[in-house]
């Protein structure tokens, strides 16, 4: 029971409990979810520990259709007598609902399974001492500060985090999950001449983020990375100001990461199509008639979602409506052929859900989520991109983006940039942006880098939802190049 032994949600009497008494109060159909999440979160700013703090959360959701509405409820005590309360607070949650409902909620077909699944992690990162990862942490800010006299401030954080899950619904799904967290990452500022210059290390958020134990700290080696990191942070106050021209572009895969999320993962999002998250999220460009028959990109670009890459942050077995973990092609040769779907939106479609509903705790209603999206490899080399560039620049790391709510104008900027002379890297420059629209840009793909160069990013910070909720999502990419953009649209 889960009461029992909270960390490894090993029993699913609440869970029964909870189903029963929907069903016998007037559900038409029922989930319920038990979630309880262990996590560590450490930080160091100059050597000194800003942060270190552990935490656990559990709790239970129910989710309740009646008379073609949806009703949800869910409390921080795990017991009997409170699942049984709170299914039946959704099952009057939702029979007010269908008072107001402007059609009946319909649910595509799916075969239930009773299965349990764990991420790979093969060293527990509770099981190496907090004093260990606290030095490390300080070597790295160490050695990032050694990088230039105007390197003033460095910081470098790792976090854990553990996810044990169980699902049940009416249908006879019966499933539980483990999941566990890490990432880690250093960040190095530089003062001088009146600005501020960053450079980070994986660069994009809280480091890069990944499925599995401890021994993803060990690969990332942050440390070892940190020197470099304050050289350049430094360089960079003395670097010419990115240009502001038409030109080709390279993007390494971070900020290529961060295109995808923004201009290919959220639009293609159902729930936002169909005006979900009009009033919070925004909606998209891409209506239903464009289904199959719109030109996203170039004949290069094929983007999928996947949800079952080894590591991803966006992987698991089954999403939270018990719907199986696959592989979805949202563009192939540049053409769109598919949405990110829940079992309701797919319905609407006449199609069954590809697994992308996910809630962000025991607290919160799933909705549409991106998994893991991907940009298909290519035949190129960085190298070679480059050698193919007459004149162009490289961006490289997370700085700022910006896009309007229907996903189609943005405006994003790097950390640092190269200009890219006669088919080699030349001069460095700061503050580098570009701008475009989406069609636009992903059509102006004419190279990517091969699997060799493709490298998988964790997105621990997509927001979505009212109330809000903030999701891990995952993107794999290679570097790209594009052709005729904007760059050096802001100043500062």
């Amino acid at each position: 029971m889960i009461s029992n032994d909270p960390g490894r949600c090993d029993g699913l009497r609440v869970l029964e409990i909870a189903l029963d008494r929907a069903c016998a109060t007037g559900a038409e159909y029922a989930d319920v979810r038990a979630l309880h999440q262990t996590e560590e979160r450490l930080s160091v700013r100059n050597g000194v520990v800003e942060r270190a703090t552990s935490g656990v959360s559990h709790g239970i959701g129910v989710r309740a259709r009646v008379d073609g509405a949806w009703g949800f409820a869910a409390s921080c005590v795990v017991s009997e007598s409170e699942a049984a309360r709170v299914a039946a607070e959704a099952v009057e949650i939702a029979r007010a609902s269908a008072m107001a409902k402007k059609c009946d909620v319909v649910l595509a077909p799916l075969d239930p399974v009773v299965v349990e699944w764990e991420s790979p992690c093969a060293i527990d990162p509770w099981s190496v001492p907090r004093a260990q990862k606290i030095d490390l942490l300080r070597e790295a800010c160490s050695r990032a500060m050694s990088g230039g006299s105007d390197v003033r401030y460095a910081s470098a954080s790792m976090n854990a985090i553990r996810d044990d899950k169980a699902y049940a619904n009416s249908e006879g799904a019966r499933i539980r999950q483990r999941t566990t967290v890490t990432s880690a990452g250093i960040k190095a500022i530089a003062l001088g001449n009146g600005e501020m210059q960053v450079r980070s290390y994986p660069g994009t958020f809280e480091g890069n983020v990944r499925q599995a134990g401890y021994e993803w700290i060990e690969e990332m080696d942050i440390a070892g990375h940190a020197a470099e990191i304050g050289k350049q942070a430094q360089a960079l106050l003395a670097a010419q100001q990115c240009p502001q021209i038409k030109t080709t572009l390279i993007l390494g895969t971070n900020q290529l990461a961060l295109q995808i999320h923004e201009s290919c993962g959220h639009p293609t999002e159902l729930d936002r199509v169909y005006g979900y998250e009009a009033s919070y999220a925004g909606t998209s460009f891409l209506d239903p008639g464009k289904l199959g028959d719109f030109r996203y990109g170039s004949d290069l670009v094929n983007i999928y979602a996947d949800s079952t890459i080894p590591g991803g942050l966006g992987t698991f077995a089954y999403d939270d409506e018990g719907v199986r973990s696959c592989r979805t092609d949202l563009v192939r040769n540049g053409m769109f052929e598919a949405y990110l779907m829940s079992r309701e939106t797919a319905a609407r479609l006449g199609k069954t859900s590809n697994g992308c509903m996910r809630a962000s705790g025991w607290d919160r209603m799933p909705i549409i989520r991106m998994t893991n999206i991907c940009l298909e490899p290519g035949n190129e080399t960085l190298e070679s991109l480059i050698r193919g560039t007459d004149d162009g620049i490289f961006m490289d790391g997370i700085k700022s983006w910006s896009i309007d709510d229907r996903r189609l104008n943005f405006q994003f900027g790097s950390e640092i940039g190269w200009r890219i002379r006669n088919g080699q890297l030349a001069e460095m420059v700061k503050n580098p942006t570009y701008t475009g629209i989406t069609p636009e840009f992903w059509n102006s793909c004419d190279g990517i880098a091969g699997s060799d160069e493709w490298v998988l990013w964790g997105f621990p910070n997509c927001g979505k939802g009212e109330p809000s909720q903030v999701m891990f999502v995952g993107h794999g990419t290679a570097p790209a190049r594009f052709r005729n953009v904007k760059v050096g649209v802001g100043r500062w």
